[in-house]
């Protein structure tokens, strides 16, 4: 979203509550509706990599791209893009990584992008299923090499909900900005009137517009995010209720997260709130040799896309790769640190950091960029990032 995210459902979230009177006159005139969820496909066949697609084994096709290196590829990162985003969110990130050797791969997930159904929820146990044979489908087209994820905020969502059942044979996962914003997390208001949308208008289309949200520093990237038409910029109110499930079910299979795992995280973040993600991380399994994170002084919600983007992807390629220390500018402090802060630090005016953040505030995306209200990257890209 060029002032949001693309995969936010929190952003989507925020704009409901402008509408909570509506929403409750709805609810008390109105029987009950159903939150829509796509059904799979009717076919049962055998799933495969195609050249531009990966069939699923319910006869679904998935949009595909690959970012491959020059000469051997020394390990293969599958790519999970945020809400409203889709594989095209990879482009500069395949692009830099398979000049260090790593081979890229990234698909439109169901509901969003070229996909069949797009803009609508096709359940977040489907998306963990589609990941899941993703993963086996690789691991046979490359047999011998590392196999690795990253999810950018929703796309980090399924990546944690894929290990509840079955988790998928991987040797490291990269989360930015993952959506864990459970409803754990979020005060009871949000709650109901997520609720109330969900099953009073769950075909009803949010923005996010107004909400001055930034989901990137990087304004030209969010322009061209909100020209494309394979992102979405309004999302349907029963979306927004599916990626809250989804992000519970992320939440809850955090505890079976026992892979070596780097987690990264701009301390400008608007759409992932600092208090869900910390609460997330101390409901993790007590590894913490097995996990690594940076928090990135002038990151915002789409790190990699950022104007220090370039210096976040090689962060990730030295992980993969073994290389110590990290390229991008980050703060002096780990993110458990900046966790165990007072709970004013980061939100205050007064805050060093909230006040380095504001100096450096780009001008608001102004013309062309649309907000999108979605998760997390999303919702920043079309003017956000849903990406959730």
């Amino acid at each position: 979203m060029p002032t949001m995210s693309s995969d936010d459902p929190f952003t989507a979230i925020r704009t409901g509550l402008r509408y909570g009177g509506t929403l409750l006159v709805v609810f008390l005139l109105s029987a009950c509706a159903t939150p829509r969820v796509q059904p799979e496909g009717d076919l049962r066949v055998e799933a495969r990599l195609e050249n531009d697609h990966a069939l699923m084994d319910d006869g679904y096709r998935l949009p595909l791209r690959v970012w491959a290196p020059r000469g051997d590829s020394r390990a293969v990162v599958l790519a999970v893009h945020g809400m409203n985003d889709y594989s095209n969110a990879f482009r500069s990130t395949g692009t830099q990584l398979a000049a260090h050797g790593i081979t890229v791969l990234a698909w439109d997930q169901r509901g969003f992008g070229a996909s069949e159904g797009a803009g609508y929820w096709h359940g977040h146990r489907r998306l963990a299923e589609d990941l899941r044979l993703m993963c086996r489908l690789v691991h046979k087209r490359y047999p011998h090499q590392p196999l690795y994820l990253l999810g950018e905020s929703m796309g980090g969502a399924t990546i944690l909900a894929s290990l509840a059942e079955r988790p998928p044979a991987v040797d490291g996962i990269i989360l930015s900005a993952p959506a864990v914003w459970s409803r754990s997390s979020m005060p009871w208001y949000q709650r109901t009137l997520l609720w109330l949308g969900a099953h009073t208008m769950p075909g009803k289309k949010l923005t996010g517009e107004g909400l001055h949200i930034m989901a990137s520093d990087n304004i030209d990237m969010l322009r061209a995010l909100g020209r494309d038409p394979l992102v979405i910029k309004a999302t349907r109110i029963d979306t927004l209720y599916g990626v809250s499930n989804l992000m519970d079910a992320a939440f809850k299979a955090s505890r079976q997260l026992h892979t070596d795992t780097l987690i990264l995280y701009g301390a400008n973040d608007e759409i992932i709130p600092r208090p869900a993600l910390c609460r997330w991380l101390s409901a993790l399994p007590p590894e913490p040799g097995r996990r690594r994170s940076i928090l990135y002084t002038h990151g915002y919600h789409m790190l990699t896309r950022d104007l220090e983007g370039p210096m976040v992807v090689e962060d990730i390629a030295g992980w993969i790769l073994g290389r110590a220390q990290p390229a991008g500018q980050r703060s002096d402090e780990s993110l458990e640190a900046f966790c165990a802060g007072p709970p004013e630090r980061e939100d205050s005016p007064s805050s060093p950091m909230r006040a380095h953040a504001e100096d450096r505030r780009p001008a608001r995306c102004t013309g062309g960029c649309r907000p999108v209200q979605v998760p997390l990257e999303t919702q920043n890209h079309h003017p956000p990032e849903a990406s959730l």
